[in-house]
């Protein structure tokens, strides 16, 4: 994998390809720690592409910009012009890999993504999830956290499988419950720390 683009004599450049839904802080966030530790430099790594499934996910307007970061390319394929989840899956693997990716990561993406797909990009397809897996897959983290009792909440980095959130644990971040949170102030507080372990936890699927 990886593209021609030589970062150093003997070398090839690896490619991470993103996909979005939504605001993509944490493609923000990624595509930040890239340029501030110098992934290209230092790991021979670059986001290559980004792409949505939503022509009005606002983190487009977020890499116009921030284009200085990188020359990163963006995508839009519509799910809605897809008869079926197939079919979609089908076309947005040839979009990704038109870009030779080695990893792909899922930020935001919110598509429930059909078993071809997974398998397509086994061992190299990442997300992220705002609990502490194993507990509290699915939607709801935040408020399934609370009404439980919880004294702890988080987020974690974890592959992809066919089962839901059930993938590798790569990286995991602990947050207390205040016995005042509410979902919405418990998700504030779990964002920033996934702002924090994705982009370590992606850097550290690239070194040696």
């Amino acid at each position: 994998m990886g593209s021609a683009n030589r970062f150093g004599l003997g070398a090839f450049v690896k490619n991470i390809v993103i996909l979005i839904s939504g605001m993509g802080s944490n493609m923000a966030a990624i595509l930040q720690a890239a340029h501030q530790e110098k992934w290209r430099e230092r790991l021979g790594v670059q986001v290559a592409a980004v792409i949505t499934n939503k022509s009005n996910a606002s983190g487009l307007a977020w890499l116009r910009s921030h284009s200085h970061l990188a020359p990163v390319k963006t995508e839009v394929l519509e799910h809605t012009q897809f008869e079926s989840r197939e079919a979609f899956d089908q076309a947005l693997m040839a979009r990704i890999d038109a870009h030779a990716p080695d990893l792909v990561v899922l930020a935001g993406f919110m598509r429930i993504l059909t078993p071809a797909f997974v398998v397509h990009y086994k061992g190299r397809l990442i997300n992220i999830h705002p609990s502490l897996l194993p507990a509290f897959t699915g939607l709801n983290t935040h408020q399934r956290a609370i009404d439980a009792g919880c004294k702890f909440a988080g987020a974690t980095v974890h592959q992809v499988t066919a089962e839901l959130d059930r993938g590798e644990i790569l990286a995991q971040s602990v947050v207390p419950v205040l016995t005042e949170d509410t979902a919405e102030t418990l998700a504030a507080r779990v964002l920033l720390q996934e702002h924090q372990i994705f982009p370590a936890a992606i850097a550290d699927f690239f070194k040696p």
